[in-house]
């Protein structure tokens, strides 16, 4: 009797987990909303945390925020984040021709993953921007500048065309009547402002979120599609799971595939940024394979209690002490 018992409780966890992924969303598409706070709205509709997941900016909507911010999902591995006071309209939901025009405030891209085919761009002061490569993206419509903290970018401005590299920034409205001409910013400046450190805290959030969702999953198995958006219950929210090895998004927080969330936590600094196979080399702070003795900081080895949290039995502090945000480990 006592061990049917425990069969039908372990029965009823296994099916829990193979169905949270499907818990209250339908699937993301370019434009859905993954994330509000404060004031925010889509025309005369309101937002609030019921809206996430559930709510599409279809094309020729705009997104407004007051005292507020909001996060759209553009193609899968891409963020677009809207700061206080600030307005969006989407012009494209397309999956190869994906468009925000940013008409006030601040906005702020997150690129963890891009593909020949994805045509990515953000219109700003008549301006288009391509997102040419992985990075972090910031868009300023009230002083008309668009800057590249990491990755690259092609703005066009009728007829003329310049390329935007990292640490660099362009004033649309001071080169209007002449050579479009970009200049260096000092990306430490910046990092301390709201909306940036908002955008890093989303991708850290969106990054434990993948942890947590991607240990649901096996390849073939019940929902498993590919590299994509995936629901996370846990977070409500979507996050993004690449179909194999892991990536270091540009904030420094690491999203895994299936195969390889076991190999989470992540640590800022690993230095190839993607792998496909083999071993994590661990050096400096880095990944930790459970059962390696690294020298991580802070970190010597599994029992060490002043190190990287896992939850696959490495102890200690990780990310804000005991995982991402305490309690001992990734959430599961």
């Amino acid at each position: 009797m006592r061990l049917s018992g425990i069969k039908l409780i372990a029965s009823f966890f296994l099916a829990a987990v193979l169905s949270a992924p499907a818990w209250g969303a339908t699937p993301a598409l370019p434009g859905t909303l993954n994330y509000v706070e404060g004031q925010a709205s889509i025309g005369d509709e309101v937002l609030n945390s019921k809206s996430v997941g559930s709510v599409d900016l279809a094309a020729g909507q705009t997104l407004t925020t007051g005292t507020g911010k909001a996060e759209v999902l553009m193609t899968p591995g891409v963020f677009f984040r809207l700061g206080d006071n600030s307005a969006a309209t989407l012009v494209s939901p397309s999956l190869t021709d994906t468009e925000l025009a940013l008409g006030k405030g601040q906005a702020m891209v997150e690129v963890d993953d891009i593909h020949k085919d994805n045509l990515l761009r953000v219109q700003q002061d008549g301006a288009s921007t391509q997102l040419l490569k992985t990075g972090i993206y910031g868009f300023d419509a009230t002083n008309g500048k668009v800057r590249v903290f990491k990755g690259e970018a092609l703005v066009q401005d009728g007829d003329r065309q310049v390329t935007l590299k990292a640490g660099h920034e362009l004033t649309l409205n001071a080169n209007s009547g002449g050579n479009l001409k970009t200049a260096k910013f000092d990306k430490a400046e910046y990092q301390e402002t709201d909306l940036y450190r908002f955008s890093n805290l989303r991708s850290q959030y969106t990054a434990e979120a993948n942890v947590n969702a991607a240990s649901l999953y096996w390849p073939g198995g019940p929902g498993w599609v590919g590299a994509g958006w995936y629901w996370d219950p846990a977070f409500y929210g979507y996050t993004w799971i690449p179909g194999d090895g892991f990536f270091t998004g540009p904030f420094g927080w690491g999203f895994y595939s299936p195969l390889w969330v076991s190999y989470s936590p992540y640590y800022r600094g690993y230095p190839y940024g993607y792998v496909r196979g083999g071993r994590p080399y661990v050096t400096g702070r880095s990944a930790v394979r459970p059962g390696y003795v690294g020298n991580v900081r802070g970190f010597r080895g599994p029992s060490s209690a002043g190190g990287g949290a896992s939850h696959l039995g490495v102890t200690g502090g990780g990310f804000h002490g005991g995982g991402f945000s305490g309690g001992g480990g990734f959430h599961r």
